[in-house]
Parts: structure tokens; sequence; C-alpha cells
């Protein structure tokens, strides 16, 4: 897949089947959208293209108006968000910054200078809420009429359900608010998961639990950086790492902004392994890009009154998080044996 940082590049594709949208999460309904746009692709001979947005536009427009609140919350990073397009056979991907010069085009200019000049559309696919153009005055009918003058076809994916429920990034994200992994992995299709490469840290989980565990390493972890600071999900959750070892690995892991010993507000991902790698050795893991899939919640994070009291909660989240991780190991053992 080939990914590009605006359209004025060599390397373009000079005509696609186009998508467009945020794409947060890659969920369910936005895969069964990227399905269509590929076999319309195959059928036109053209190759697929999603176009995307960074920053996101409401995170502009909230920062614009200096109301950061209105900003939703990440579901996925670029990276994520990249490699679940390329999952699903995309071939090309255009992230467009979102700014003050793309804001205020017109319909009709968004339509002349990006669709067409920019990205040499044949093919646009959009959702049933599509808007587009300054104040959001283009929409589906406004694409359509432009295409039928101007030479490019233009369809309209309704509205993806799973079990009567809409599946949309907004349910994604109450889902991931409201810890119900569950229900989010459900939206998506897979477990979610964030992936990042691992990063030096303040290494206080090594002394931590020292005394209590007989162990050197205390409670190390694996520490990744989330680049947006209003995380869809925020606690503690049992998870599984992949990528760190040639087996995947279990886990505890934090994803927030770690009251009790962090005062900066940086959201981090950190993750504690049960059972550490020996062959990983004591610092082998830092610059590894692994992928976490956090697959249930804990608990929300909170501050404690010094480090033996996180200490205590961090012994307490490892005993639940072997208790989880043993039932969905068996779990998923049973469903395998009912499929054969």
């Amino acid at each position: 897949m080939h990914v590009f940082r605006g359209f004025n590049h060599p390397g373009i594709a000079p005509a696609c089947a186009l998508t467009i949208g945020n794409f947060d999460g890659v969920h369910r309904g936005h895969q069964a959208m990227l399905a269509l746009l590929k076999s319309e692709a195959q059928h036109r001979g053209l190759p697929s293209c999603v176009m995307s947005f960074e920053p996101h536009p409401r995170d502009f427009f909230a920062a614009k108006l200096g109301q950061p609140e209105l900003a939703p919350a990440r579901i996925a990073s670029l990276r994520d968000k990249l490699s679940e397009l390329e999952r699903c056979g995309i071939e090309q991907v255009v992230v467009l910054r979102f700014d003050e010069r793309l804001a205020s085009l017109s319909a009709q200019d968004f339509i002349q200078q990006v669709l067409l000049r920019g990205l040499g559309a044949k093919y646009i696919l959009v959702g049933d809420d599509f808007r587009f153009g300054a104040k959001r005055q283009g929409d589906y009918a406004t694409l359509d009429a432009a295409g039928r003058v101007q030479g490019f076809d233009v369809a309209r994916m309704m509205s993806y359900e799973v079990h009567g429920l809409r599946v949309s990034s907004s349910a994604v994200r109450q889902a991931l608010g409201t810890g119900d992994m569950a229900a989010a992995a459900r939206l998506l299709g897979r477990p979610y998961s964030i992936s990042g490469h691992v990063v030096h840290g303040k290494k206080l989980g090594r002394s931590l639990g020292e005394s209590a565990e007989g162990a050197a390493d205390g409670f190390r972890t694996l520490n990744l950086r989330f680049a947006h600071d209003k995380p869809a999900a925020n606690g503690i959750f049992a998870v599984r790492v992949h990528g760190l070892a040639k087996q995947n690995l279990d886990g505890v892991a934090s994803l927030g902004r770690r009251p009790t010993v962090e005062d900066a507000g940086r959201v981090l991902l950190e993750v504690h392994c049960l059972d550490w790698p020996a062959q990983i050795g004591v610092d082998g893991a830092y610059g590894k890009l692994v992928r976490v899939e956090l697959l249930h919640k804990l608990r929300d994070e909170a501050r404690y009154d010094g480090l033996p009291a996180l200490t205590a909660a961090i012994r307490q989240d490892v005993a639940h998080a072997r208790a989880f991780l043993a039932t969905h190991a068996a779990s998923l053992r049973q469903t395998t044996r009912d499929r054969i």
C-alpha cells in the first residue's frame, strides 16, 4: 500500500476509485465500504484509494473554537489506521492535513481542486451521512450532480448494522469509553488493539514490588506512547501482546495519564507481561514494534497515596488479569473444538 501526505507527489496514481472519511478504528462498517470500493476498483481497472484527514476535522474546529472538549476521543493512531486499511487491501492512501485552507474550500472547489485535479477520481463511494466543503454545504446529491456533468461515477453506501445496531466510530467510542471491550470487538470485527514502538520510561516498575515479589525485575513494563491526548479507552486492562516474542504474551496494562507517578499529563500505554520471556533479556524490548490487544477492562485509573499502595493495586490487577486470561484461553479452546 502506498501512503502519501497530500497529493502533490510524482508517485501518486493519476486516476483512482476513491472513498473519503476519517476511518477512525476501521470498524466493520468501514470494512464493508472498503470491500465494495475494492470490488468497484477492480472492475474499472483502477487503484483503490482512501482519502483521510489528520488532524480529525472535529479536532481542528474544537481547537479553533477554544473548546477542546468538542474533539472526539481517538480510537486509533494513524499507524494503526493505516495498518488496518492495508489489511483491507487498499492500494493507496492519501492523508490530507485538515487546516484552515482545506476547511474554507467550497463544495465545488473541493470537488475540482481535491477530488478531480488532485486525485483524478473516476469513481467515488461515500457514506449515507457524508458532508463536505465549507460549512458542510456539500452532500451526496451535490457530488452526484457534479459527477453527471463532469464524468465521474458516484455511489452511496447506507448504514451497516450488527444485531440492529448501526456500526459507527461513535458506537465504538461509546463501547470503549464504558469499558465494554466485547462490544467494541463486535463493532470492530477484532479485539481492540494499540500498536507502537517500545520506548524508554522512568523504569519505576522495576523497583515496584521487589521485596514482595522476590525478583529484581519487579513489575517491568513496556511503554508505548499514544499520540493523541484523548484516547477512547482508559483504565487498567487484561491484554495480549503480539510482536515481542515468537509466542503471544499475556499481560496487564494501564492506558492513561498515570496520576500517581506522572504530572505531565502524557498518555501512555504501560504493559506488564505476566511472564517475561527470558530470551528478550533486560533491555531487549526497546525499539520493538508491538501490538497490544485490550481484551477486558479491570478497573478505572486511580491515584494512590504513595508507591506501596500503587504496588498493592498492581499486584491485585495481575491476579485479576491472570484469572480472566485463563478463562479467556479456555473459552477460545472450546470454541475451536466446537468448530471442528
